[in-house]
C-alpha cells in the first residue's frame, strides 16, 4: 500500500468516528447516565458490586447516596489486594497492569489499576479520537505520510507478584494496537528503555532519520529532546530536519511556560498545537478545535464523572453533582468512577467549564497546592516531610517558606527556587540544599525521575529570606493575623519574585 493510499484510508477510517461523537455532544446526560448504569451491571457481582448491592442501584441519586467519595489512601488496600494476585474485588475482568504515578500524602508511589477495558475503550479509544477530531478540523492533513514522535516515560515496567506496573506511557507502548506502532517513532524497543540518556541518543538516532508529521509528549520532555536533536543536527529549528512536521499533540504540565520556546524551535504560523488531558486513572479530554485553549470533556470512554465545587471541598458541605449540573467558570474538583474498578474516586485534579454546550473544560490545577511545572507532581506533604527531615539533619529550625518553579529557558534546563525564613539557619546552606534535594527524591518518584543526572531539573536554589520577609509581605498585602499566610508552593513566579524584591 502506498503511502498517500494508506494516509487516505486511515483519515477516512478516524473520520467515521466523528459521528459517534456528535452522539455525546447532542445528548450528554443521557450518554453520561447509560455509562454509569452499564458499570454499575458490569461490577454487580464483584466483592464491591455486593457491598454496595449495585443491582438495587436504580438512580444516579442512589448511587450518590449508596457509595462514597474516596481518596487513593482509602482504597489502597483493596489495590494492593489486587497486585497480590486477588481478583473480582472492584472490577470483574483480570486486572494485571497498575499504573505507578506520585502524589499521595503517605506513600512514595501509588498503583492505579489499568483494566483491558480502559486500555481498549478509554486510552487507545482517545487516542484514535484526537487523531479524529484534529483530522475533522484540518482536511488538508498529511499527517500519515509520515510517523508520530512519541515520547513516553523513561521506567521499564516491573513484574511484581504476576502483575505489572510501570509509567502509564510504558504501560500503554507495550501494548499498543500495529497500527499505532506502524505510525510511531521510536520503536516500542527505544521508547520502553529504561535509562534516559541512552535513550535520548537512541530516540535521535531512530527519528531523525524518518518523516516526522506530529510530536507527542509532555511539554517539559520533549523540549529537553528537541534541544537535543537541534543541537545534534547543528541546524537552526526543527524544520529543517522535518520539513513535513504539522502538529504538537501536548499534556501532562501546563503548555503556557513553554510556548515561547516550541516557536522558536517550529517557526511556522501555520504550525498546530493540541492539548489532551489524561491522567494515570483514565483519558478525558481533547482539544477540538484549532487554536482553542479549552478542551472538549469525552463522555463514552466509560468514565462517569462527578464534580464538586472547591468552595465546598473538604468541607461538611461537599457534595458532588452529575455533568448535568455543573455551571460555567466555577472551579470544580473531579470525581470518577471507571472501567478499571474506580468508584468515586478524587484525582485531585480541578477544572473549570468554559462551555456546557458541548461540555469545554480548561484544567484549573490540582485540590492542594502544588508544583508541577515540569510533571514533577510536588504536593504540599512532600515539602513539610523533607523539611522535617531535613532540619533534623542539619538543626535548623524553619519560620516560613514558599517555593515556586524556574522555566527552561533555551537549552537551560528547569528547577525549583526556594525562600526559607530561618529561626535558626543552617551552617552551611549548600549542605541543607542538597539534602532538602535528596529527601524530596526519597518522598516522591516523579520528582525523582525529573532529576535523574539533571536531565529535566536542576539542583534547588535555595534563598535564605531576611528577618520578617514574609511577615512584611503579609503587610503589604494587608493579610495580617486570621488564616493568612504565602502559598508554600505555586506553579507560577509571582510570590518568588514579589518576595526576591522584598528581600534586601
Amino acid at each position: 500500500m502506498t503511502i498517500p493510499l494508506f494516509n487516505s484510508i486511515a483519515s477516512w477510517l478516524l473520520k467515521k468516528r466523528y459521528h459517534q461523537i456528535e452522539l455525546f455532544l447532542k445528548y450528554p446526560a443521557e450518554v453520561q447516565e447509560e455509562v454509569l448504569f452499564q458499570l454499575l451491571e458490569i461490577a454487580e457481582d464483584t466483592e464491591y458490586g455486593k457491598k454496595y448491592d449495585f443491582t438495587s442501584i436504580e438512580s444516579y441519586e442512589a448511587f450518590r447516596q449508596r457509595m462514597p467519595i474516596v481518596s487513593y489512601e482509602e482504597i489502597e488496600g483493596d489495590i494492593e489486594r489486587t497486585r497480590r494476585g486477588e481478583q473480582n474485588v472492584f472490577w470483574p475482568t483480570g486486572i494485571k497492569w497498575f499504573a505507578k504515578s506520585s502524589g499521595t500524602t503517605n506513600a512514595k508511589s501509588k498503583f492505579i489499576p489499568v483494566s483491558s477495558e480502559a486500555l481498549e475503550d478509554c486510552h487507545y479509544k482517545s487516542g484514535k479520537d484526537l487523531l479524529c477530531l484534529y483530522l475533522n478540523n484540518n482536511e488538508d492533513s498529511q499527517l500519515f505520510t509520515g510517523k508520530s514522535l512519541r515520547l513516553g516515560g523513561s521506567k521499564e515496567l516491573y513484574e511484581d507478584n504476576g502483575s505489572f506496573f510501570g509509567d502509564l506511557s510504558a504501560i500503554l507502548i507495550d501494548n499498543m494496537p500495529l497500527w499505532a506502532e506502524f505510525s510511531s517513532t521510536p520503536s516500542s524497543k527505544v521508547s520502553l528503555m529504561s535509562e534516559w540518556e541512552s535513550k535520548l541518543r537512541a530516540i535521535i538516532k531512530e527519528s531523525t532519520q524518518e518523516n516526522v508529521t506530529s510530536l507527542a509528549g509532555v511539554p517539559s520532555w520533549m523540549l529537553v529532546l528537541l534541544n537535543n536533536v537541534i543541537q545534534e543536527t547543528g541546524k537552526d529549528n526543527l524544520f529543517q530536519i522535518w520539513e513535513n512536521l504539522e502538529v504538537y499533540f501536548h499534556g501532562g504540565v501546563s503548555f503556557s511556560p513553554y510556548k515561547e520556546q516550541y516557536r522558536k524551535l517550529l517557526p511556522r504560523k501555520n504550525f498546530r498545537y493540541y492539548e489532551i488531558y489524561n491522567a494515570s486513572e483514565g483519558f478525558f479530554a481533547i482539544q477540538d478545535r484549532n487554536n482553542a485553549d479549552d478542551l472538549l470533556l469525552m463522555l463514552d470512554y466509560g468514565i462517569f464523572y462527578e464534580f464538586v465545587p472547591m468552595q465546598d471541598y473538604g468541607t461538611e458541605a461537599q457534595k458532588a453533582i452529575p455533568l448535568w449540573e455543573v455551571q460555567l467558570n466555577i472551579n470544580y474538583a473531579i470525581i470518577i468512577t471507571t472501567n478499571s474498578g474506580l468508584w468515586r474516586y478524587k484525582i485531585g485534579d480541578t477544572v473549570r467549564f468554559t462551555s456546557i454546550d458541548p461540555y469545554r473544560i480548561k484544567i484549573t490545577g490540582r485540590t492542594k497546592h502544588h508544583i508541577n511545572v515540569f510533571g514533577e507532581e510536588l504536593i504540599i506533604e512532600n515539602a513539610e516531610e523533607a523539611l522535617k527531615n531535613v532540619c533534623m539533619k542539619t538543626g535548623a529550625q524553619i519560620k516560613d517558606y514558599t517555593a515556586g518553579p524556574i522555566f527552561m529557558a533555551g537549552a537551560e534546563k528547569g528547577g525549583h527556587e526556594w525562600i526559607i525564613e530561618f529561626r535558626k539557619p543552617p551552617e552551611d546552606v549548600d549542605y541543607f540544599t542538597e539534602f532538602l534535594d535528596n529527601a524530596l527524591k526519597s518522598l516522591n518518584s516523579d520528582y525523582e525521575a525529573k532529576r535523574y543526572n539533571n536531565i529535566t531539573l536542576k539542583l534547588p536554589k535555595v534563598h535564605i529570606a531576611r528577618e520578617n520577609l514574609f511577615y512584611d509581605w503579609l503587610k503589604a498585602k494587608d493579610k495580617l493575623g486570621g488564616q493568612h499566610k504565602i502559598p508554600r508552593l505555586s506553579n507560577k513566579r509571582n510570590y518568588i519574585e514579589e518576595l526576591l524584591h522584598m528581600n534586601k
